[in-house]
């Protein structure tokens, strides 16, 4: 099984879908406990969230579930968020905190997922970046994400619709950060927030170098913008989905617009 699915598009944006895959190999799964085996934690139906709203889009999909390995931490394992709750680069507990291993693997383990898994997705979207940005001379990444809107383990209350995350400003030229959240804070009957709870994960952090002309942001969508339920079977809702979808595609279109504005030369 190839880990990543990749299409080439002749644009200036990428799209990054880390989580949206929920295979496991057999000996893996095995390993499972019958909470892990429910894969709740799965950014559920974010690819068909994002299918087609732009043409000439490039796209970078991990098909292997965040249980095998998070495609989204540093291959170090190093916390993204220290001294708040979070899951790691190979997830001992969901993200209510409840442990999904009967058999947790070691370190050694760990780091044949890392070469097997991992690292491919990353040497395949890097390799994306880097020809998207030959090309046009700037490469936008929009890294796409969802999540439950109520997770006590990992944040208070209810979380925001859109939650937007640029490594607090480092990721992405200032007119990119201002034109995605313009847009999401005035979708009339959404809420949004800007560099809350959720900065950006490893890719926006490492991908994401401005002044190279590569411009990376992160998107996570809480679920209930676009499922029936946040509890199995995790429904997608095609009305929700539909009015959300309207919101994605202006994002997206503004992006493709902005890009030449970013190329290095122009600034």
């Amino acid at each position: 099984m190839n880990p990543v699915e990749v299409i080439e598009g002749g644009g200036p944006l990428i799209l990054g879908l880390p989580h949206t895959g929920t295979f496991l190999p057999p000996e893996i799964v095995e390993r499972l406990n019958s909470r892990g085996r429910i894969l709740a934690d799965t950014d559920w139906h974010i690819d068909r969230l994002y299918k087609d709203l732009l043409p000439d889009v490039t796209i970078v999909r991990a098909r292997f579930h965040r249980y095998v390995i998070d495609a989204n931490r540093p291959p170090d394992g190093e916390s993204l968020y220290p001294g708040q709750n979070t899951t790691g680069l190979v997830p001992l507990t969901d993200f209510d905190g409840v442990p999904i291993w009967e058999m947790p693997p070691d370190a050694a383990e760990v780091e044949d997922r890392r070469r097997r898994f991992h690292q491919p997705y990353h040497a395949a979207l890097a390799e994306q970046v880097a020809r998207v940005r030959a090309a046009q001379g700037v490469a936008v990444l929009y890294d796409c994400h969802s999540i439950r809107s109520r997770i006590p383990f990992l944040f208070d209350g209810v979380l925001p619709d859109f939650n937007i995350g640029t490594a607090s400003g480092a990721s992405c030229d200032p007119r990119v950060e201002r034109l995605v959240a313009e847009i999401c804070f005035k979708a009339k009957g959404y809420s949004a927030i800007l560099n809350g709870r959720f900065k950006g994960g490893w890719t926006t952090r490492h991908y994401g170098q401005p002044g190279n002309g590569v411009h990376a942001i992160q998107m996570e969508l809480a679920q209930a913008t676009h499922l029936t339920t946040e509890e199995p079977p995790f429904a997608y809702d095609p009305a929700k989905a539909d009015a959300l979808r309207v919101h994605l595609k202006t994002i997206l279109e503004g992006l493709v617009a902005l890009a030449p504005q970013l190329r290095p030369s122009t600034r």
